[in-house]
């Protein structure tokens, strides 16, 4: 069984339709658990309706709403929670295909000793693909920038139990410094189809900076590569995006 879960806060735009893309599974082999970090808006009220929707359907629901200090601490309450022996984050801005579990169960079938499963996805910004992700996790790539998006991606639960859970003083890349601790022992394995439309989150310049700055302090914990490569990638990155911005 896979548990998909969703982190949220105040999310009332956009939530509905993340929701309902879960019902819509064609394989309903799955758990579903919202991890709500204290949502002040309608967004409770809106995962409150679905409750029967799931039982009528005879999948495993289940969302808690408290207060947490970020993504990665939501996501490790549900990965606590987690009945599934693997598990994937999807955002509550996020749609999966239809047929999301049942591509990712055959492909499990196929490929039993894998640890972490990605596919192609989406990215989308006033329903237009604007971008798709379409690498798979390779260490040669992978140790110098995250190729690969959290949303689509599959973590089997045996991971966690061999290097913990995600580091909660992370704000942005504590999906990135997980996946670094396995380093080139990582058995990854790529699904050539779109899964999943993730919404465009528009990262402002503050925020990319960010981003890169946490991303070259994991390579540098995890000594993935040298001090001046991590300093050369993180500008690089940097003026690549602000370029992005300045085109967009």
């Amino acid at each position: 069984m896979i548990t998909i879960i969703t982190a949220s806060f105040n999310s009332q735009k956009t939530i509905k339709l993340t929701i309902e893309s879960i019902l819509n599974q064609t394989d309903s082999n799955l758990e579903y658990l919202i991890i709500d970090g204290g949502s002040t808006d309608k967004t409770i009220q809106i995962i409150k309706s679905f409750t029967q929707k799931f039982s009528d359907k005879n999948i495993k629901y289940k969302f808690i709403s408290e207060e947490d200090t970020g993504i990665y601490e939501a996501w490790n309450k549900g990965v606590k929670m987690a009945q599934g022996e693997w598990v994937s984050f999807i955002g509550a801005d996020d749609i999966l295909a239809v047929n999301y579990i049942e591509i990712y169960s055959e492909y499990i079938k196929n490929n039993v000793d894998l640890d972490y499963i990605s596919s192609k996805v989406n990215v989308i910004k006033n329903d237009t693909i604007i971008k798709t992700i379409d690498e798979g996790w390779n260490w040669n790539t992978s140790k110098r920038y995250m190729n690969v998006a959290h949303v689509g991606s599959l973590q089997n639960k045996k991971l966690y139990k061999k290097y913990g859970l995600y580091d909660e003083s992370l704000k942005i890349a504590g999906d990135y410094e997980f996946l670094l601790r396995a380093k080139k022992n990582l058995k990854a394995g790529f699904i050539n189809k779109s899964t999943v439309s993730m919404g465009a989150d528009g990262i402002s310049n503050d925020n990319l900076f960010l981003a890169l700055k946490e991303t070259k302090s994991v390579k540098n914990r995890h000594k993935t590569v040298s001090m001046s490569q991590s300093i050369l990638d993180l500008y690089i990155a940097y003026f690549k995006g602000i370029i992005r911005n300045i085109i967009k």
